[in-house]
């Protein structure tokens, strides 16, 4: 099934202009996919995944063998976090060969960011690719079936048995092969166990502490572990808005798991009436919203608000001196707190909206919006 992806044309406009484009993601996100459908626009293309060991003794002296294809235009080079010291070769080639271009993918951001931003500054344009927004599926999938399956494309361009057999095989092959594959040495039920935590966790302030105790291990090795998940894209740590008010703030960041089918494989949830029935699903609709709204407004910096005494916003957007308020609601009928109001005028917002499973958009109150997702991925805010 051929869905276009937004950051497809971002990408080609990269390739253009600097000689390094990378992709980011998760494993299985759709990089290679997307990659190939780009490369194949182009002439004098070679493709080199680094998975295979084929093509990773082709770049036993990389240098020599870039010099020995003078005639290639592009290289893709797939899950490049696997040869780390490819960046140096790379940085004296494309220095020396300005027509040349490199499509790099990676599945593990921190070896990629690290290395090359030390080898490759300058040269480099990073794009981060995310599982299918409900934006790109819609045609496809109802938000319901979106909402259980998330937005891995072998999930939810699936049957929901299918989807489900696939999201365990994935959980199972990410711990046991990937994270070796990427140099993790970790037990892979440990980290299993606490992947699981965490879903149950979903949407709630980290406390390292208590998954210590509950794990039999110290919190320098707890933070370790949700460390790796948040570095592959599995998790997402929501940092909280500080401003200059004379209140207690939250300091822990949220955790939420970033893919909806991911959280509601590992909690055994396969069906959405067990979902809705759940108590997981506010969170899980709430990190969901998350995904999308931070999918499509990528110049936006996210955070979320919370004060001691409970005053609460779930995202707060910040650009420059822009900031928007978002409270995130899986009723049809909306309604926010006092505690929504006075952390308005905390942080204040320039906008604020709801987002909620309505049919259309309306006024709530004092110049707050309600909007539907699909409603409000279509504004320019």
């Amino acid at each position: 099934m051929n869905i276009k992806r937004p950051l497809r044309d971002k990408i080609r406009k990269g390739i253009k202009n600097v000689p390094v484009t990378a992709i980011l993601g998760a494993r299985q996100v759709g990089k290679t996919t997307l990659a190939k459908s780009i490369i194949a626009e182009y002439n004098h293309v070679k493709y080199l995944d680094l998975e295979k060991s084929s093509d990773v003794e082709l770049l036993h002296n990389p240098e020599q063998y870039f010099n020995l294809n003078k005639n290639v235009f592009l290289y893709c080079i797939d899950e490049i976090q696997l040869k780390p010291d490819l960046y140096s070769a790379l940085r004296s080639f494309v220095d020396e060969n300005s027509h040349v271009r490199f499509l790099v993918l990676g599945s593990a951001s921190p070896v990629l960011l690290r290395q090359s931003a030390e080898t490759l500054a300058g040269r480099i344009f990073y794009y981060e690719l995310n599982p299918f927004s409900y934006t790109e599926i819609k045609s496809k999938k109802t938000l319901e079936q979106y909402h259980l399956l998330g937005g891995f494309p072998k999930s939810i361009l699936s049957d929901t048995a299918t989807a489900f057999e696939w999201l365990q095989n994935f959980v199972k092959t990410f711990l046991e092969r990937d994270l070796q594959m990427f140099g993790y040495t970790i037990p892979p039920i440990m980290l299993r166990r606490l992947w699981i935590m965490l879903a149950h966790l979903n949407g709630q302030l980290s406390n390292y502490a208590s998954l210590s105790r509950a794990m039999g291990v110290d919190e320098k090795t707890v933070k370790k572990y949700i460390d790796i998940l948040h570095n592959t894209y599995m998790l997402r740590l929501l940092q909280p808005y500080y401003v200059n008010v004379k209140k207690r703030l939250v300091k822990a960041p949220k955790i939420y798991l970033r893919d909806a089918g991911i959280l509601h494989s590992l909690l055994g949830i396969t069906s959405y009436e067990n979902l809705y029935a759940n108590p997981i699903y506010g969170t899980s609709w709430e990190g969901l919203i998350i995904e999308n709204i931070l999918s499509k407004f990528t110049d936006w910096e996210p955070y979320f608000y919370r004060t001691a005494v409970g005053a609460e916003i779930d995202l707060v957007l910040v650009k420059g001196f822009d900031v928007i308020a978002i409270e995130i609601k899986s009723s049809i009928t909306p309604k926010l707190s006092k505690g929504f109001w006075i952390a308005m005028e905390d942080v204040k917002a320039n906008k604020a909206y709801i987002i909620a499973p309505v049919k259309e958009a309306y006024v709530y109150k004092n110049d707050v919006l309600v909007y539907n997702l699909e409603g409000f991925l279509k504004l320019d805010i």
